[in-house]
């Protein structure tokens, strides 16, 4: 079934053009994303601006008229249509040929209403806030909606003027002889651009553009679990289009600042604790500051250099595609045992009396190893340094 263009706009069939630009004059004051955020009137905003070029551009609307819809592409076609229908028709191959429209078949006007382009801001944030999400006001400048003449471009009570040049068509068309014949071709009228019309008393406020640079403060919610790099996608807060058209996306891409603790791998996070080789060999309970608050890392006898803590579920949390939160990952603790690099006359007598004690000289012997002096503190720096 055919959408209903006029009813969108609210309009009877026989509107008259200053009708059409009144009815979506009105609607657009009402339902612009820059205006109204809900995302109901967003996409009625969608639809109403389709209405109103299909219905300002004469040929759409006389498909309209006609019962049928002009963009409509489901075709339908039985085998006795266009030949050249699956190559977008004879036109279309002759332009590949020729480099302009061929056979002086009119395209007709462009619309001046344009699609919007997309908009890009990085938002700074921490490990703690990608852990935790956070809820920001950020400032963005974009080009906006023009409320005087809400995206026409023209002064009040006034309407664009039809081009002299191509009298309304959008193109000129030239004549140019070839080993062919006569090839018609066809570009932009230079007056109007492809419009097909003039706006001969253009808006103040936008010089005709239909839209104005402001700066606008607006709030985004970044999910937990985000990671640098992502983006956050809000609809229909970039760029509004030349000529009030649909405003385009904004990305909010996440810049995460460097952790002095921690280093992420995805999910999981890695951090490391400098352990004197003396609570490695006694044991120790050491304070950690995670994400959830101080934990105490228990440190047992005898821990080696490189040993590997693993705290189940104290990682960042698992960022679904559809932006859920799914579990958290875990955090890695590595000990890293530190060897002293200069002992006083005690301590170094202290350790070869512990050496002495443990046996380590004859241990050493034993294993073929020719160096016999240092004892524990040896090895541990040994075990440190292979590392």
């Amino acid at each position: 079934m055919a959408r209903d263009y006029y009813g969108l706009l609210g309009v009877s069939k026989d509107a008259s053009a200053d009708q059409l630009k009144r009815a979506y004059r009105k609607l657009a004051r009402e339902l612009h994303p820059d205006v109204n955020p809900d995302p109901a009137a967003q996409q009625r905003f969608r639809e109403v601006t389709t209405a109103y070029e299909v219905l300002t551009d004469p040929k759409k609307r006389q498909v309209v008229d006609l019962g049928g819809d002009p963009l409509d592409n489901g075709g339908g076609r039985s085998g006795g249509g266009d030949p050249f229908a699956g190559f977008g028709g004879l036109g279309d191959i002759m332009d590949a040929f020729f480099g302009g429209n061929a056979g002086g078949q009119s395209r007709g006007p462009r619309s001046r209403m344009q699609q919007g382009s997309d908009a890009l801001i990085k938002l700074r944030m921490t490990l703690e806030d990608c852990a935790s999400g956070v809820s920001r006001e950020i400032t963005v400048d974009t080009a906006v909606l023009c409320d005087t003449c809400a995206g026409t471009g023209c002064q009040e009570d006034t309407t664009p003027s039809v081009c002299d040049t191509c009298a309304g068509k959008g193109e000129v068309q030239s004549v140019q002889r070839s080993f062919l014949g006569q090839v018609v071709t066809a570009r932009p009228c230079p007056t109007c651009r492809g419009f097909g019309e003039v706006i001969t008393d253009p808006c103040g406020q936008c010089s005709g553009e239909g839209r104005v640079r402001s700066r606008r403060t607006i709030t985004v919610k970044i999910p937990a679990g985000v990671a640098d790099g992502m983006r956050v996608r809000l609809s229909a807060q970039g760029e509004v289009g030349v000529g009030g058209g649909p405003a385009g996306d904004l990305y909010v891409e996440v810049d995460e600042v460097e952790h002095d603790t921690f280093t992420r791998d995805g999910s999981d996070l890695h951090c490391t604790l400098m352990l004197p080789m003396t609570s490695a060999a006694l044991g120790t309970v050491l304070p950690l500051d995670t994400l959830d608050g101080t934990e105490e890392i228990r440190v047992e006898p005898g821990t080696q250099p490189g040993t590997r803590l693993l705290l189940t579920g104290q990682g960042m949390p698992r960022l679904r595609s559809n932006g859920r939160v799914s579990g958290r990952g875990d955090l890695h603790v590595h000990l890293d045992v530190v060897v002293p690099t200069r002992l006083d006359g005690r301590q170094t007598d202290l350790l070869r009396e512990l050496a002495a004690l443990r046996d380590e000289e004859s241990e050493l012997a034993a294993n073929g190893n020719g160096r016999v002096n240092g004892g524990l503190f040896s090895r541990l720096r040994d075990s440190f340094g292979s590392r």
